[in-house]
């Protein structure tokens, strides 16, 4: 008997992912993807549903198998695919989020500067791409849309790609949040290139049967952000991580003698010591630093900064490991800046009668109890990446024209919600902000 040219992974969302023995099973096994079975898919969104639990990793080898459901069927529909294009693809869904940092979008900006995830993970196919001798120039071609049949770049990345086609079910899934539940194989099912043979005017559209899945898929995706990405208490304890990060740093530009310091993961300290930009991570030692760095790093240095003789890191550390988070209010505009320093007056006010400051550093300690935010989400962005719908007479559409549902309508654009982030025994005059709006 001839050996299986498939790795089987069990998966709940998807059932059985099929992984070929080739390139793509090499992929898996690097480092690189191994890392992202320590960071969580959604963060601290753990902390508030408690099933979230998976990570980045089986999110991407999802992602991978539902490219493989695509690419089947935009095939079946007169669309050839070649065996290099079809491995490169698999490769670009299954690298796509390789670059994320520990705890997901939470520290995305707080340990580099001037940066974003998929510039870490473009630079890490690069690299993946030396490893394995150019095997990955196809895929980071699909990867950076330079590849001259440009509709596998939107299975990568696009408003309906294999990435989000996979979080949102898969989120859904361990969240427990039935709304955001998505016909995903109809979505695929109804795929196809247009034109049919691929070539550089080629793009995906969705035939119009699949119109009303897609209509789903959107209104899905922002009950997710407002039900769960966006929830209060997951904005809750965004702000908290962010807010030890920060304390950390100002302790680190005053050379502080703080000895629970050192006790910190060095890998997560190598950021917090220094001004990291973007353009340092072209340097390949720092890269390495900023891929040892997952959940576990952040997790191991809270615990041990939990002892800190500094009693404002040792009180947002015992938050965060305790889940005694903040309160999170929504608020129907942003606080005038006369509120927003009353306020500050409150909180610092409370963390004197507390003991955790004392009346000289209250004042300062206060912005790392108190943040003024807004949180903002755009379900369908037309004006930057349309997505298409082919009408049976042949016509291409945008969506928005062919669609039944009038809902549509407010998914455009982006919604804002402003919202105030302060400890719960603190007495805020909130209504001064309502009777002002």
């Amino acid at each position: 008997m001839s050996e299986t040219r498939f790795k089987l992974f069990s998966d709940p969302v998807h059932g059985f992912i099929s992984v070929p023995k080739n390139l793509i099973l090499d992929l898996v096994q690097t480092p690189e993807v191994q890392r992202l079975r320590r960071i969580r898919q959604m963060g601290v969104a753990h902390l508030v549903f408690p099933g979230a639990e998976h990570t980045r990793f089986v999110h991407a080898l999802g992602a991978m198998a539902l490219m493989q459901d695509a690419l089947k069927n935009v095939n079946e529909k007169g669309t050839a695919i070649s065996q290099d294009e079809y491995t490169a693809a698999l490769a670009a869904a299954l690298l796509h989020d390789i670059g994320h940092g520990a705890f997901s979008h939470t520290l995305e900006h707080e340990l580099v500067q001037d940066f974003e995830h998929e510039d870490m993970s473009r630079l890490l196919l690069g690299d993946l791409n030396e490893r394995f001798d150019g095997a990955l120039d196809l895929a980071i071609k699909m990867f950076d849309d330079t590849y001259e049949r440009p509709f596998f770049h939107e299975l990568v990345a696009s408003q309906l790609d294999m990435d989000r086609l996979d979080y949102l079910r898969r989120d859904s899934f361990y969240t427990g949040v039935a709304e955001g539940e998505v016909g995903v194989q109809r979505i695929i099912k109804t795929m196809r290139v247009h034109p049919t043979d691929g070539g550089e005017d080629s793009q995906i559209a969705i035939e119009g049967k699949g119109i009303y899945a897609v209509e789903n898929f959107l209104l899905s995706r922002r009950l997710m952000y407002w039900q769960v990405y966006l929830h209060k208490t997951v904005l809750a304890g965004d702000q908290l991580l962010r807010a030890i990060l920060r304390r950390v740093r100002w302790h680190a530009e005053r050379a502080s003698e703080v000895p629970a310091l050192d006790r910190g993961s060095d890998a997560l300290l190598f950021f917090l010591r220094q001004d990291v930009h973007a353009d340092d991570l072209h340097d390949a030692d720092v890269r390495q630093r900023y891929c040892d760095i997952d959940d576990t790093d952040i997790l191991f240095s809270l615990k041990q900064w939990m002892g800190a003789d500094d009693p404002v890191l040792a009180d947002l550390c015992r938050r965060f490991i305790n889940r005694d988070f903040f309160r999170v209010t929504f608020l129907p505009e942003r606080p005038s800046a006369p509120q927003i320093e009353d306020w500050k007056e409150n909180v610092a006010a409370w963390l004197v009668d507390t003991g955790v400051s004392d009346p000289t550093s209250a004042r300062a300690d206060a912005e790392l109890y108190l943040t003024i935010d807004r949180s903002g989400h755009t379900a369908y962005e037309r004006s930057h990446e349309m997505i298409t719908i082919l009408a049976r007479d042949g016509q291409m559409h945008e969506l928005t024209e062919m669609a039944d549902s009038t809902s549509l309508a407010g998914l455009e654009g982006p919604t804002i919600k402003p919202y105030v982030c302060y400890p719960k025994p603190v007495d805020l005059p909130l209504d001064v902000v309502r009777s002002s709006s």
